[in-house]
């Protein structure tokens, strides 16, 4: 199984805490102490592969011939689909579909479009859950705008109440192509992605998505 670059640190973290608590559980003589310390370094250390996992994806033919197509950019579950205004990037009204991750999704992100990169900001943020309605705004987020053959598109990085940490690799000047990899979002996130209205979705709330897979969308 390959583990992401973008979270090696942690993985190797949370393998070694592992083995020390199934070393100290062994050794403990007392039943109460030893068979619960061994059984939580077994969760942690399969939860260090599920989690920090990297599986290979193959972005959709269709999407990589005609620059309309937007692919999800994160494993998970649709929450949201809704208009609003988007007033750091596409300075109008938007509509927002947010992707709301749980701890067993593959959390590496990938670039929903393709296209130039002219807008990024960072934002160290709150400790709100991921799921939380003002968590987009209030919580630790990277905001990227993406100018594309069909207009600009804006997708945010956000996470949630937990151990925090974005991890994005993209930067202003950068030219993207759909299903690139762009980091991760590390315990407890949520994706989201604003398009233009006239955009013809393919995916409605309560679908489950694949990242680099999934047709979200089509622009017009």
């Amino acid at each position: 199984m390959l583990i992401t670059k973008y979270g090696v640190d942690n993985f190797l973290i949370i393998i070694i805490t592992s083995i020390i608590l199934f070393v100290l559980g062994y050794f403990i003589n007392s039943l109460y102490a030893k068979y619960p310390l061994m059984l939580l370094s077994i969760i942690l250390f399969v939860f260090a592969f599920v989690f920090f996992r990297d599986p290979e994806r193959q972005v959709p033919l269709v999407a990589q011939n005609d620059d309309s197509y937007v692919i999800s950019p994160a494993d998970g579950k649709v929450v949201e689909i809704i208009e609003e205004e988007e007033k750091y990037y596409i300075k109008n009204k938007a509509i927002r579909l947010s992707i709301f991750l749980s701890p067993v999704d593959v959390h590496v992100n990938r670039s929903p479009v393709s296209g130039l990169v002219e807008f990024y900001n960072y934002y160290p943020g709150e400790y709100l859950v991921a799921y939380h309605p003002k968590s987009s705004e209030l919580n630790e987020h990277s905001k990227i705008g993406v100018m594309t053959s069909k207009g600009k598109v804006l997708f945010k990085q956000i996470v949630g109440v937990l151990a925090r940490r974005i991890v994005c690799v993209v930067k202003e000047g950068d030219i993207l192509k759909s299903g690139d990899k762009i980091g991760m979002m590390k315990f407890g996130s949520r994706m989201d992605v604003y398009l233009p209205l006239e955009t013809n979705f393919k995916v409605k709330v309560g679908d489950r998505v694949v990242a680099g897979e999934t047709i979200l969308a089509i622009m017009k």
